[in-house]
């Protein structure tokens, strides 16, 4: 293959990489015995080294043992960024089981589909989610049910008063009092981290194609599937990830982590890369807090600082921003959405470092491409060259096959070490999406000259907003739930904070009434927040094809225009 971005590849940048044969849990042990004394992770001031780290990994997974939880068994996990959400997820790994990776804003009815698909037999779920845990259980096969307190990881001080925190939030979600059953399938996480280490008893048989993590996603229907990432596409991204990155010192850098962990994006370049470079993490459960999140800055002095674009976005626009010393930050990966130019222009002239743009799916187990970060490397405005290892074809988007000439638009495919296996129980969706040894992205691009790539679009109906995924087809489903509608359809809209938001367009039924109120509720009661519509537009009828099939195409490209003449009107 004529890889045309070889023409512009970063000096000092390996172009192949060795790929350890090894389990994902293994990288941690191979950085606790290199740096054991390196601060592995801060949570609002507490520090825990990389030693401590291990030893508490080991310590879960010996209590897992004695659960009965064995090679292949799927757990779930549900927690912010903290220092529990590391232990738990080696932990997992330290038995041979398979994480289930979950959005801890999901609803009872959506984590029921979740581990009825998966397959859980077992929950880590931090306390202020038990609610929806013990209401999905039924319809789950879960067994145990593993109860996790932020307050465990917490400076004894902040750990004082952070009940009054708890019971603020719990009030919010409708979930107070807590109530943690006194059953004997209930476990404590703190309890269980007591259990002594049995270090040596991890499977040494483990296959590096053998499952690690179930990271589901929306396949070729848009019905969200099981995204089956192995040991070996986990390990070989993040080393990939690491090598993107030039004049790392192991156990010198200093990453702030605030994309959320149970994202694949966060997993890999905030965990699984931290852990590779031996990395001090500074985990930020809530990027929301921008005050907070620039003190943490101050204070930490990052080096390395992954994040989406409304973030970088948001940290601009905050009035403290000119007190903080940035200068220290080297390298900047945004992903998950577009980046606007003039963002990483003025965060590149604020911290000196380098804020590139990258490409990725779940599916590539996240990053397939970036601008280089080296000083000397080509910046253009796309998603930058593929990574070590990784090829890519445009092809056409009827049949999938035809190689595109450069600049002329088509559907990506990707080829690399990073791809993975498959959707969990879904031999259809991996046939459609796995071809010849190709992941068809579904994204349309284009390539130049060379060889950086440029999305243009996405051959789905896929919605990104705050770099969430949410599929029109999910959120239909539940508009159609309500009694009053008849027709319905669900698109994405533009957002200059988000990058997208769910715009609602419904029909509804003869002599029914109903406000975008009401909807917008009734659907927030069953669907995470960044899944519910934020807008609702009532109409007599929806456009739709020669067989009835509603175009949500032309609805988005009207909303497109209206966003269009609206920015060109206030240009006059």
């Amino acid at each position: 293959m004529d890889r045309l971005w070889y023409r512009r590849w970063p000096e000092g940048i390996p172009k192949a990489l060795d790929y350890p044969r090894l389990p994902v849990e293994r990288m941690l042990r191979q950085t606790a015995e290199a740096h054991p004394d390196t601060t592995a992770t801060v949570f609002f001031g507490a520090r825990l080294t990389y030693r401590e780290i291990d030893d508490l990994a080991d310590r879960f997974a010996a209590s897992l043992r004695k659960l009965g939880v064995k090679r292949g068994d799927r757990v779930g996990l549900i927690a912010p960024n903290s220092p529990g959400f590391v232990v738990a997820f080696f932990g997992i790994q330290r038995v041979g089981g398979v994480v289930v990776q979950t959005n801890p804003l999901y609803t009872p009815r959506e984590l029921a589909g979740l581990y009825a698909d998966a397959g859980a037999t077992a929950v880590v779920c931090l306390d202020l989610f038990l609610a929806n845990v013990l209401q999905a259980k039924p319809e789950t096969p879960l067994r145990d049910v593993i109860v996790m307190d932020l307050r465990d990881f917490l400076p004894a001080a902040l750990a004082a008063l952070y009940p009054i925190r708890r019971r603020s939030d719990l009030k919010k979600a409708g979930h107070w009092p807590l109530k943690i059953p006194k059953e004997p399938w209930v476990h404590r996480f703190h309890d269980l981290l007591g259990t002594p280490a049995e270090r040596g008893k991890e499977p040494q048989d483990v296959d590096p194609d053998d499952v690690a993590v179930l990271q589901y996603t929306g396949g070729t229907t848009g019905t969200p599937k099981g995204a089956m990432l192995t040991h070996r596409c986990l390990v070989a991204n993040a080393l990939q990830c690491a090598s993107w990155v030039p004049g790392t010192a192991p156990g010198q850098e200093r990453s702030i982590v605030a994309v959320p962990l149970f994202h694949i994006y966060g997993l890999m370049v905030g965990l699984l890369v931290s852990v590779r470079l031996a990395a001090t993490m500074t985990l930020v459960p809530d990027p929301r807090d921008l005050k907070q999140l620039l003190k943490v800055i101050d204070r930490e002095r990052p080096t390395l600082f992954p994040a989406v674009p409304t973030l970088y976005v948001a940290l601009l626009a905050h009035p403290r921003l000119p007190r903080v010393n940035m200068r220290g930050i080297r390298a900047c990966l945004s992903g998950a959405a577009p980046l606007p130019v003039e963002v990483r222009r003025r965060w590149e002239a604020l911290t000196g470092g380098r804020l590139v743009e990258g490409y990725g799916l779940t599916e590539a187990s996240t990053v397939v491409s970036a601008n280089p970060l080296t000083k000397d490397g080509l910046v253009k405005e796309g998603v930058g060259i593929p990574f070590p290892d990784t090829d890519v074809r445009i092809v056409d988007l009827e049949t999938g096959a035809r190689d595109l000439p450069l600049g002329e638009a088509g559907e990506l495919l990707v080829r690399g070490p990073q791809v993975m296996k498959g959707y969990w129980n879904q031999p259809e969706e991996t046939a459609e999406t796995l071809r010849d040894g190709w992941l068809h992205t579904g994204d349309v691009a284009r390539m130049d000259e060379d060889g950086y790539l440029y999305i243009v679009e996405r051959k789905k109906d896929l919605i990104i907003a705050s770099g969430f995924n949410v599929y029109p087809r999910e959120v239909e489903e539940v508009l159609y739930m309500h009694p009053a509608v008849q027709e319905a359809a669900a698109v994405g809209i533009p957002d200059p904070y988000r990058g997208e938001s769910v715009k609602a367009f419904v029909v509804l039924k003869p002599g029914a009434t109903a406000t975008d109120a009401e909807i917008i509720a009734f659907c927030r009661e069953r669907l995470a927040s960044f899944k519910a519509p934020r807008q609702v537009e009532f109409r007599k009828e929806l456009p739709k094809s020669a067989i009835g099939k509603i175009l949500r195409r032309t609805l988005r490209d009207e909303e497109r225009a209206k966003a269009a003449a609206a920015a060109a009107a206030s240009d006059r």
